[in-house]
């Protein structure tokens, strides 16, 4: 008699429960669905809904994306290998470019004050006008190692600011610690390149107070959203998307799901993300853009 009890009770509960999840309206599994796409996303972006710009040849490993301040119409970047920085409209299947180096492994680039900016993953930058890249010869290039000894891939500058970040992928200085060391610097409108300061970011706390697993978080990419002032970070290991304040503290994180290989990203002026993904035997590189809606 007591088995038929405990499986009558254990029965009666299974009831109760399908009789609650049938009796929740629509509107209730309406916020429900919501909720639950929020966790999933910043505020104002959806990324399970991009739209793809694949990318031609050239830029099968493309690495680094950045725009001019207010000029939307014109993506720069660059790729893994070549000394070339490219350039070309959103969506276009047809480049340009101009050459700067020899071959290396650089890893993300920046444009502000006039110049382009190039980060090799040695931490040197090679710096010349914006004009010359556009006139297709590079003549007066500037080219200076500031960094400590480590990997980078990770550079932007900030039109907030006027300043050039840059973000340790894996550098010797934080092995024994759970920071990414930053660095700021000047960029002068002739390309020169000095420190300014220093900062840090720590995923361990995500803003909750509540401690995370410890797990590999490797920058690949950092962009400054020009409407809230949060600092947008990807790790490709991981597939992982961080959001932190102005002052470095991260507020969120999100798996990025059906990405292939994350090595780049930017906004635009209005605030729409695109992140650029490195292709291989199979698929092309592409840029993906999610376009930024005002959260209700």
């Amino acid at each position: 008699m007591r088995k038929i009890s405990i499986l009558c009770s254990v029965a009666l509960v299974g009831l109760m429960a399908v009789s609650c999840g049938q009796g929740k309206s629509k509107k209730e599994k309406k916020e429900e669905k919501t909720e639950e796409s929020a966790a999933q996303n910043p505020p104002g972006y959806d990324l399970s809904a991009p739209t793809e710009y694949k990318m031609p040849t050239e830029l099968l490993e493309i690495s680094g994306i950045a725009f001019e301040n207010g000029h939307d119409d014109i993506i720069y970047a660059e790729q893994d290998e070549d000394g070339d920085i490219y350039y070309l409209a959103p969506g276009s299947s047809t480049t340009k470019s101009a050459k700067f180096g020899k071959h290396g492994d650089y890893e993300d680039v920046a444009i502000g004050n006039g110049q382009a900016v190039i980060l090799r993953s040695d931490g040197e930058f090679h710096s010349f006008p914006l004009s010359e890249v556009t006139a297709g010869t590079i003549k007066s290039q500037k080219a200076k190692k500031l960094l400590p000894k480590g990997e980078y891939e990770a550079m932007h500058f900030d039109n907030q600011s006027k300043k050039l970040y840059v973000l340790c992928k894996q550098c010797d200085i934080d092995k024994s610690t759970d920071n990414n060391s930053g660095y700021i610097l000047n960029l002068g409108a002739d390309g020169s390149i000095s420190n300014a300061g220093d900062f840090n970011v720590s995923v361990t706390d995500m803003g909750d107070g509540e401690k995370k697993k410890k797990f590999k978080f490797r920058p690949s990419a950092m962009a400054r959203n020009p409407l809230t002032g949060e600092w947008f970070i990807v790790s490709a290991i991981n597939k992982l998307l961080v959001v932190t304040d102005d002052k470095w503290v991260p507020k969120a994180s999100y798996m990025l799901k059906g990405f292939l290989q994350p090595e780049g990203m930017a906004f635009d002026s209005k605030g729409n993300l695109y992140i650029s993904n490195e292709g291989d035997e199979l698929a092309s590189g592409n840029i993906l853009l999610f376009k930024y809606t005002k959260p209700k």
